[in-house]
């Protein structure tokens, strides 16, 4: 893998990039649709290159129970198996340490989890987690880590933040991939000497890229920001630095303002299996009564298929009769939205005017 800075913002930490990996090159700042089963919900590949994605996110932890990496591997690995043709990151499982709280064990060793589909015990550690990964054929590889929840003792979160380090040195050593890189996750919960400890010793031990864990897991925007702003200047300005799991668009802007190049959410598709577009103008609650007459397009100022194809009122009677069409339809928008916002981001750094798309973003969405 290799990254190029292309620009920068005069006003700010905000850079352009361009990512080179083994199936295709992305521009950053870029966003990942989330793809955890090998899927993005609602989506085809097609729809998503429709939708100009660039590279997609998949779970490394929930693909080997379901089919099992050795299944992807023999399909081609992931861009086979899901027909994906372009570059593909998979989270190591980390991120299930603290979202599966209540079916699993961390110790030194690493993880045990009853598994979520049939109860069956699972003991993932970093070189096992790292195995799966490039087995399923990825072009970028997390490392395995330990995400503590929001509010978390500070004691704990140093006991975590070590082990993370500790896992990753493991998983550098088990990385087999060439073609495949591999970054380390900073973690330290909310204490911004936590963090910038734990970058500093992650990059002693050398990675490809650098991701930002541990946030939006109820903490809120102002102390985000402080843990970001404590993090990422800690970074090393020559490797992408991905920011996991954020977020709105507000989010996502003030990220890329402090530096930040990569960002993942299931936001997109999972507000619109809920009914709830991103456009232009805020939010659209499609069921709502106002809509069933409303014979404009859902973003007039959006050249996707739902948009320039179907009325907000067409769209809202099929979320009221429970028609899966518009689920889809309204999850292509959205991640159409997505991608379009990081792509006016990248022309906004390049020409100066982030500030103004970031101040367009709060008087839309009034967050």
């Amino acid at each position: 893998m290799e990254y190029t800075v292309t620009a920068t913002d005069d006003s700010s930490s905000a850079r352009c990039g361009q990512v080179s990996t083994a199936h295709g090159t992305f521009q950053t700042p870029a966003f990942m649709p989330v793809g955890t089963q090998a899927s993005v919900k609602a989506l085809t590949p097609r729809d998503l290159r429709d939708a100009e994605t660039q590279i997609v996110l998949c779970n490394a932890y929930h693909l080997s129970i379901r089919p099992g990496e050795d299944v992807v591997a023999r399909a081609g690995g992931l861009h086979g198996f899901m027909g994906w043709t372009g570059p593909i990151l998979t989270d190591s499982g980390g991120y299930q340490v603290f979202s599966l709280a209540a079916l699993r064990k961390i110790t030194d060793e690493g993880v045990t989890f009853q598994s979520h589909v049939d109860g069956t015990e699972i003991f993932l550690t970093p070189e096992r987690a790292t195995e799966i990964q490039n087995a399923l054929g990825a072009d970028i590889l997390m490392a395995f880590d330990e995400c503590v929840p929001y509010p978390c003792e500070r004691d704990y979160a140093r006991q975590a933040m070590e082990r993370t380090v500790r896992w990753a040195e493991r998983c550098k050593r088990a990385h087999k991939g060439s073609d495949q890189a591999l970054f380390g996750i900073v973690q330290g919960s909310m204490f911004a000497d936590q963090r910038a400890e734990c970058a500093e010793r992650l990059i002693e031990i050398g990675f490809d890229g650098y991701a930002i864990g541990g946030l939006s897991v109820g903490e809120g925007r102002e102390i985000m920001g402080e843990m970001l702003d404590c993090t990422v200047p800690a970074l090393p300005a020559d490797r992408p630095r991905y920011l996991m799991g954020v977020g709105t668009p507000q989010d996502i802007v003030e990220a890329v303002r402090r530096g930040v190049d990569m960002f993942d959410c299931v936001m997109p598709t999972r507000n619109a299996r809920n009914g709830c577009a991103f456009t232009s103008a805020g939010k659209v609650r499609i069921r709502n009564m106002k809509y069933r007459d409303d014979d404009s397009p859902l973003d007039p100022e959006c050249g996707c298929y739902t948009c320039t194809t179907f009325s907000r009122g067409y769209l809202r009677h099929l979320f009221n009769v429970d028609e899966i069409t518009g689920l889809s339809l309204l999850s292509l928008h959205n991640v159409c939205y997505y991608n379009a916002l990081l792509k006016r981001v990248r022309s906004a750094i390049a020409d100066g005017t982030l500030q103004s798309l970031l101040d367009t973003l709060i008087r839309s969405y009034g967050e």
